[in-house]
């Protein structure tokens, strides 16, 4: 017989299982869905979910070894950069140097270059330097397996086997399901939050990173990583360029994910970044289901929905998602974005461009597009051959 107290954090090795099994799990004991408990005598069950915690140790993110792994993969593409060529010359000791730094509790996060891009519409990002974004890989790469677990299958932004494309197949699947395969209506209720990564509140981050992590070494990096930055007030946003803001923000947002999946125990729900659908047969559950939301988002994240963001419309009068213009059995491109891959296609006509465009239009029913594109390359072509005459 086993004796132990019911805690949040149960020891497995003091748990005799059912027959209900477990869910594995690399990084943790076990994840249990029933046990028999006994205390004091009386043998009673109970049903809990244990809370997942990372095992992996400070020294496994700052080893030589997963700083030279990770800074293989910095290099990708970047290669031709001055200061990632600067930082490759004299690249042991540099890793070394920030070994020695990890180790000895000397490492301190620099600042950042700003820049702005137009992807498609304005955007700041910043730049932290070659030093500081390879500590990001070693980070991530130890990290994001571990957090991947944790998240629900249905958000789609910066997660391996993820994408726009997945997302969009998925929101077609959840719309078969919904209208009973076309013959009933679906009803799509879309938000967006405001200023999403400005918005994030470092604490409540560091508060939901701590349920998970107990090495206080790796919080104490976590932490010098996100007080390098701010967004107006102090202690808050993420930055657009750091590697680690694309993991933070899903392990942030997850809080949302896990309490629309098992408290509100909505099924179709898809979430992409700051973006987000519910599909339903109902209208009415849709539009009460918006002040919960706003409120979990309000007072737990500290976050708020766009207010001119948020719509309930029938998929069958078009549902604009991830670039999409979506039907029950089709999808279009947005004119936005039909104009700018055409001005861009003026501007610049080359093989790498164009293959890209096309690789993107092939995912809906772009035929008009898909011709208007020809018929541009023609026109450019027969301006070059009289030019050459």
């Amino acid at each position: 017989m086993y004796q132990f107290f019911l805690l949040k954090n149960i020891d497995v090795s003091l748990v005799k299982l059912n027959n209900f099994g477990t869910k594995k799990d690399k990084y943790l004991s076990v994840y249990l869905k029933q046990a028999k408990v006994w205390g004091g005598g009386i043998k009673r069950r109970v049903i809990f979910i244990m809370k997942i915690i990372l095992h992996s140790k400070f020294e496994d993110i700052i080893s030589i070894e997963n700083l030279l792994l990770a800074w293989q993969e910095f290099l990708k593409g970047k290669k031709n950069k001055k200061d990632v060529q600067k930082f490759q010359f004299y690249l042991m000791d540099n890793i070394l140097s920030l070994h020695r730094d990890l180790i000895n509790g000397n490492y301190k996060h620099g600042g950042y270059e700003e820049f702005k891009i137009n992807d498609p519409k304005p955007r700041i990002i910043h730049k932290a330097s070659v030093r500081d974004r390879l500590l990001h890989h070693a980070v991530y790469r130890i990290l994001y397996p571990f957090f991947e677990d944790t998240f629900i299958s249905d958000s789609f932004s910066c997660r391996n086997r993820k994408g726009t494309h997945k997302a969009i197949n998925r929101f077609r699947e959840f719309n078969y399901i919904v209208s009973k395969n076309n013959t009933k209506t679906c009803w799509v209720l879309k938000c967006d939050i405001k200023k999403f990564f400005h918005s994030i509140n470092q604490q409540i981050l560091l508060d939901i990173l701590q349920e998970y992590i107990s090495d206080r070494d790796i919080l104490n990096i976590l932490s010098d990583i996100l007080s390098s930055f701010n967004y107006g007030n102090q202690s808050v946003g993420l930055p657009l360029g750091n590697l680690t803001s694309q993991l933070f923000s899903n392990v942030y947002m997850n809080k949302f994910d896990q309490f629309i999946k098992h408290k509100l125990k909505i099924k179709h729900y898809i979430r992409y970044a700051d973006d987000f659908v519910i599909l339903s047969e109902d209208k009415q559950y849709l539009e009460n289901i918006i002040f919960p939301i706003k409120e979990f988002l309000g007072h737990e994240l500290k976050l708020t929905l766009h207010p001119d963001k948020i719509f309930i419309k029938t998929l069958s009068s078009g549902v604009d998602f991830l670039g999409w213009v979506n039907f029950p059995d089709y999808r279009v491109i947005r004119n936005k974005t039909k104009n700018r891959i055409l001005k861009r296609l003026k501007e610049n006509s080359s093989l790498e461009i164009l293959n890209s465009y096309l690789g993107l239009l092939k995912h809906g029913n772009t035929e008009k597009i898909k011709n208007k594109i020809f018929d541009l390359l023609s026109l450019n072509l027969k301006f070059e051959i009289s030019l050459n005459k």
